[in-house]
């Protein structure tokens, strides 16, 4: 991995590579160390190196630089494995912590300490706010515990997550897009401590109906890192204050709570019964960021399930088919 070319940093706006990861550690301290804004194999998006855990013992000698005591937020290290099947690995200090759902946890390191909490653990509310929390990730259709991961040791510890059907994770900077981000259902796989996982309501009733997700979408705030799953290959799109997206309601992973979001009618009556891509489309309209996918996980299980009925179609009404069964056995 160490000399794996596909490095970059950036210079005046510029990218500069690629180069191999020695390479880019030698470069790093003229043009800002830590803060340098570096992408690689492991990244998934741009970043500063001080979030890539490869990078921040050899610059900066074992450990990420101390916390703002502003920042609510753990500041967690992370590299990104895998190309279709992906996974996270979270590299953790002393005493930080991430939260993950249930479920979603890979591998983790002597030194890492594994809780099941009930809610959200970022908020310190009563037994009632937990019971709400709780209740309200029910209604997502989320478990009704969440799993932390301590870094309980002397040492950095190390703890992965996997995604659970192909498509890419998506780390996101919470902080640097404006402090919340909405997305679909089901999509979250984990954060850094300190940031919160709450549910959202879309603005308009024919959103909520024909949205593909219904009223509820998930709601990530904070200044921490986050961690989103999609299905296939994701793209991210700038709009701009009043340019306007039409998309596939499945294919909308998340987006910038600035992004006004619609549904309305794909076309005329012909196109929408016979088009082939649904009666709606959603309706993006910036400014801000969305996150698309090329495979909703619902067109992924239609298409399985389409199959399955299909081979046992041909099989049931085959002439081999039919006379096969005489000969098994009660």
């Amino acid at each position: 991995m160490a000399g794996e070319t596909g490095w970059y940093y950036a210079k005046d706006g510029n990218p500069v590579g690629p180069m191999t990861l020695e390479d880019l550690v030698r470069q790093l301290p003229s043009v800002g160390g830590q803060e340098a804004m570096v992408y690689g194999p492991t990244t998934g998006e741009w970043t500063k190196a001080k979030h890539v855990a490869s990078l921040v013992g050899a610059l900066g000698g074992g450990s990420a630089p101390p916390m703002p005591k502003s920042r609510i937020a753990d500041e967690i290290d992370y590299e990104i494995y895998g190309d279709d099947m992906q996974f996270v690995e979270v590299t953790l200090d002393p005493g930080e912590v991430v939260v993950a759902e249930a479920g979603a946890m890979m591998y983790m390191t002597q030194g890492i300490q594994m809780e099941t909490v009930f809610g959200d653990p970022s908020k310190n509310s009563g037994i009632m706010g937990k019971l709400f929390e709780a209740g309200k990730r029910m209604i997502t259709g989320e478990s009704l515990f969440l799993t932390t991961f301590g870094a309980v040791g002397a040492k950095r510890e190390q703890v992965a997550f996997a995604a659970p059907y192909p498509g890419k994770i998506i780390p996101m900077h919470v902080e640097e897009l404006g402090g919340e981000i909405l997305c679909q259902k089901s999509s979250f796989l984990c954060a850094a401590r300190g940031v919160q996982i709450d549910i959202a309501f879309t603005k308009r009733l024919g959103a909520g109906f024909f949205g593909g997700e219904g009223f509820i979408l998930q709601r990530i705030k904070g200044d921490g890192l986050a961690f989103v799953h999609s299905g296939g290959t994701v793209t991210r799109r700038e709009l701009a204050p009043g340019e306007t997206l039409r998309v596939d309601t499945g294919c909308l992973v998340a987006f910038q709570p600035s992004v006004d979001y619609d549904i309305k009618l794909a076309g005329g009556i012909k196109t929408s019964l016979f088009g082939g891509e649904g009666l709606f489309l959603a309706t993006l309209s910036g400014p801000g960021s969305v996150w698309l996918q090329s495979l909703p996980f619902s067109r992924l299980a239609g298409r399985i399930a389409g199959s399955f009925s299909a081979a046992r179609g041909k099989e049931s009404g085959s002439v081999l088919g039919g006379l096969g069964n005489l000969f098994e056995s009660e």
